[in-house]
């Protein structure tokens, strides 16, 4: 290849970098300009007392902490449906399909991958009203049912990071486990999920970072305004995306305005820190497995 041609391709690849981090860096900049000013225990709290409203002994009408609690409820719950399907989906893709298997499969992923939110959450609604008029009348939309069609629709991501980590492990490696002796269920455990830990945890926080913001799937499926704390798994909840879309939606003062862009601040805070959480994970598994 001409020096020329590898110089423009350098560039270019240099310039989209540059781009995507001014993109980002301006959009976190705005948010933290307009929302910082926002931050103080009345956003969390409104007029509740501090003490009793994180114990859950008094209510939160004017506050967004029922929300932070019900997102990181509906995150860590739709996480933990999808994992562990997700997970096993990806090694069968990667390990054991084969022909036409592998290839519908593939496409069946492909197509959950492509289905827009908003059907999902159509979907879950569906769902609830076969349930009220067949097998259980006193079925409605809740927590539960939200975490479901959010773990549904999650589940390619991690489909996808485990087949392609697991893909990605050169075959003298995967058949270090057999050439010793070890069944298949042992060389993935010691051999084939240590290689692949870093790549199928980039899935999950991909998949986290998405559970977290997604609003038209909890829209139908379980999250009511001022409803409070989660009290239970068939309970309805509150969130942080549906109450930023409510306050932009409905905002009648500069006040409530300024509220949503705090809340917005509070949304990218949270993701952060679980992404956070996700690598020190990622960095304790690699060092015990390592």
């Amino acid at each position: 290849m001409p020096r020329s041609k590898e110089r423009i391709i350098i560039i270019y690849a240099w310039g989209c970098a540059l781009a995507t981090l001014v993109v980002i860096a301006s959009l976190c900049a705005f948010l933290l300009v307009q929302g910082s000013s926002a931050l103080s225990p009345s956003l969390f709290f409104g007029e509740a007392p501090v003490w009793p409203a994180l114990m859950g002994n008094v209510p939160v009408w004017e506050g967004i902490w029922p929300a932070c609690v019900g997102t990181l409820t509906l995150v860590f719950l739709a996480t933990g449906i999808s994992l562990p399907l997700g997970l096993g989906c990806g090694l069968y893709l990667a390990l054991m399909a084969t022909g036409r298997t592998k290839d519908v499969c593939s496409i069946l992923i492909n197509q959950l991958a492509s289905i827009p939110s908003i059907i999902m959450g159509l979907f879950g609604f569906a769902l609830i009203l076969f349930l009220r008029k067949t097998f259980f009348p006193q079925a409605n939309t809740c927590l539960l049912l939200a975490a479901s069609c959010m773990a549904v629709l999650i589940l390619p991501y991690i489909v996808r990071s485990t087949q392609n980590a697991v893909q990605a492990i050169p075959l003298s490696q995967r058949l270090i486990g057999p050439s010793l002796g070890l069944t298949l269920g042992q060389n993935i455990v010691h051999i084939i999920l240590p290689q692949a830990g870093k790549g199928i945890l980039g899935g999950v926080i991909l998949a986290v970072g998405r559970a977290a913001e997604d609003t038209a799937v909890i829209l139908l499926t379980g999250v009511v305004a001022n409803s409070g704390l989660p009290q239970g798994l068939l309970g309805s909840f509150e969130a942080l995306p549906f109450t930023i879309y409510f306050l932009a939606a409905e905002f009648r003062t500069p006040q409530d305005l300024l509220v949503g862009f705090g809340t917005c601040l509070v949304l990218l805070l949270l993701t952060s820190s679980l992404f956070a959480l996700a690598h020190l994970i990622q960095r304790g598994l690699h060092r015990q497995w390592s």
